[in-house]
């Protein structure tokens, strides 16, 4: 009895409905390589309000890809190196000796677009080799650079000269997975080949001039503003910055991130403005303020802008640090300024990586970068909001007094037959929608036999991370939120069990992307209610005819009643809710 009150806190699930995505497949494959695409390169002229052809690449059809090997729906074909790609020997090399011998598909169609110098949006399923498809141009871009300059510049030009790559992610622990995977990149010599550092919490770079520097948005901001009251720092850095990548960029883009985004992405334009308009003899015409020759945070009317507050998951007070530090810039004649800012010289490559990324309303994180980055070229990858075919699903409608067997039967079943044939280690994945379901699962479990480690918001930065290396090195049962479903890259997940169904689509395919990763097969399990019917028949639908989530991501309002009507009915009977929870 003691089991069941528990459990019943997992009988309900509000579920939402994201955006529809929507992106024409390549059907040939030869277009893989192939594909020429006609790119608009750093150093011409950008215009925000062009019309220019938008163009996608994709990794090779669906169909033709239900009908290969697992191993090939995540490797390019045998004939492509990282040679082919552009990559320099050194690199390659670096790769090799890490166990990476041959690009993914996703890497084979971003590596070159990334090489090629252009603004580029990859929108790609989880565990199709995404980090490494942006690190390893960058890299690449760095190590050419660094050679070139140490040959022809003396240290007081090289400094000058020097070049940044800044990574921006929605966590620590996704900051410092990057520069693990960064830094296991080495040399012949067997150090690193370039310079990573963190910025996270209230910590500041760890050595100085680093190659590329990974952070959040709000550490970020707190270095740049709490720790450079003089602006002395800020304009180096900010005019020092070549590549900007956004990892989980629908996330970055979107809620409690966007505000510190956008406002990133502004100071990043508005140097890239003041450079162009230093080169340009024939745009000097109209005079700024020496204070707007500053590196500011000085809004461009072109891009969203919000009120909504800001906040992270690791210290969400640090907002106070900058709030009140903005420098307003004075323009002699701010309308001649407007006029002249539409056009200028770029001098940055800014790259947006996603695993999900709805494109439809003018709110969702697609829809922004079509009108912030209208020339930016966009990879997608073979089963972007599709079923995985290495993916097997398997779905169980439960009620209050079904679901702790159900669960239970399932953590056992994976435990008994989803060994990693490799290692002779399983790992299971439960997730479950809050702070208390996680922790009524680890205690159900617990009371099974079954040994199980938490992952969530209210346990502490360091257990969490103890927890995730033991469960990297020696398998087990994790049971956690959703704070483990974005990012992180556990090696063969075996099963994903979950105890309740995820709260919308785009959750769901976080989840279910934890299993079945760089070609390996996977199990998914999932518990479902009656409260969640409309959601899982969209899914499921979907899967069946071999679609993408389309109705799943619906904004229509109809489809958000349905859900909360569910929800609603769900509520108003004898089981509790789990809504009053700690969210992740």
């Amino acid at each position: 009895m003691m089991l069941q009150r528990s459990i019943s806190m997992l009988s309900a699930c509000k579920t939402s409905s994201p955006p529809k995505f929507h992106i024409p497949f390549t059907r040939n494959h030869s277009l893989l390589i192939l594909t020429t695409w006609s790119f608009t390169t750093r150093g011409n002229s950008y215009s925000p309000n062009s019309n220019k052809f938008r163009t996608f690449g994709t990794a090779a059809a669906i169909a033709d890809d239900r009908k290969r090997s697992d191993a090939d729906t995540f490797f390019a074909e045998e004939s492509v190196s990282w040679a082919s790609l552009g990559v320099s020997d050194g690199i390659s090399r670096a790769l090799s000796n890490v166990g990476l011998h041959r690009p993914s598909l996703v890497q084979a169609v971003c590596i070159p677009s990334i090489l090629s110098g252009t603004d580029v949006v990859v929108a790609a399923e989880t565990g199709s080799g995404k980090t490494h498809g942006y690190l390893i141009p960058l890299i690449d871009k760095l190590c050419r650079m660094s050679a070139v300059s140490e040959s022809d510049l003396d240290d007081q030009k090289l400094k000058k000269h020097r070049q940044l790559s800044l990574v921006l992610c929605p966590n620590v622990m996704l900051c410092e997975q990057v520069v693990r995977m960064a830094n296991s990149l080495c040399g012949d010599t067997g150090e690193p080949l370039l310079r990573v550092a963190a910025i996270c919490g209230r910590q500041g770079l760890p050595f100085k001039e680093p190659d590329i520097i990974v952070s959040t948005p709000v550490a970020l901001l707190n270095y740049l503003y709490a720790t450079d009251t003089e602006q002395c720092r800020r304009a180096d850095f900010i005019h020092g910055v070549k590549y900007v990548v956004f990892d989980e960029a629908d996330l970055l883009l979107c809620g409690s991130f966007q505000n510190q985004v956008i406002r990133l992405i502004n100071m990043l334009r508005f140097d890239e403005k003041q450079l162009s308009r230093t080169r340009s003899a024939d745009s000097c015409e109209q005079d700024l303020n020496s204070d707007a020759l500053k590196v500011t945070d000085t809004e461009d009317e072109d891009y969203p802008r919000t009120d909504s507050n800001a906040k992270e998951d690791e210290d969400t007070d640090e907002n106070s640090n900058f709030e009140n530090t903005e420098t307003k810039s004075g323009f002699t004649n701010r309308k001649d300024w407007r006029r002249v800012r539409k056009i200028y010289e770029r001098s940055k490559q800014y790259i947006f990586v996603a695993a999900t990324l709805p494109v439809n309303g003018k709110k969702t994180a697609g829809g922004v970068l079509k009108r912030m980055f209208p020339d930016a070229n966009w990879v997608s990858g073979n089963y972007l909001h599709c079923h995985n075919p290495r993916l097997e699903q398997r779905w169980i409608e439960v009620t209050t007094d079904s679901q702790v067997d159900a669960l239970i039967n399932a953590v056992n079943d994976g435990l008994n037959s989803s060994v990693d044939s490799s290692s002779g280690i399983v790992r299971t994945m439960v997730f479950a929608n809050t702070v208390e379901a996680v922790e009524a699962v680890a205690k159900i479990l617990m009371g099974a036999g079954v040994e199980c480690s938490r992952f969530h918001s209210d346990v502490s930065p360091e257990e969490r991370t103890r927890n995730l290396v033991g469960f990297q090195q020696k398998g087990g049962v994790f049971v956690c939120t959703d704070a483990a479903s974005r990012g992180l890259d556990i090696p063969h997940v075996s099963h994903v069990i979950q105890a309740e169904f995820a709260s919308s689509a785009v959750d769901f395919l976080h989840r279910v992307g934890r299993t079945a990763r760089a070609g390996q097969p996977g199990l998914v399990t999932s518990l479902y209610t009656e409260a969640n019917h409309e959601l899982v028949s969209a899914v499921r639908q979907a899967e069946k005819l071999g679609l993408t989530m389309e109705k799943a991501f619906s904004r229509k309002r109809s489809f958000r009643n349905k859900l909360k009507k569910r929800a609603g009915f769900s509520k108003s009977s004898n089981a509790p809710s789990i809504h009053s929870g700690v969210p992740a």
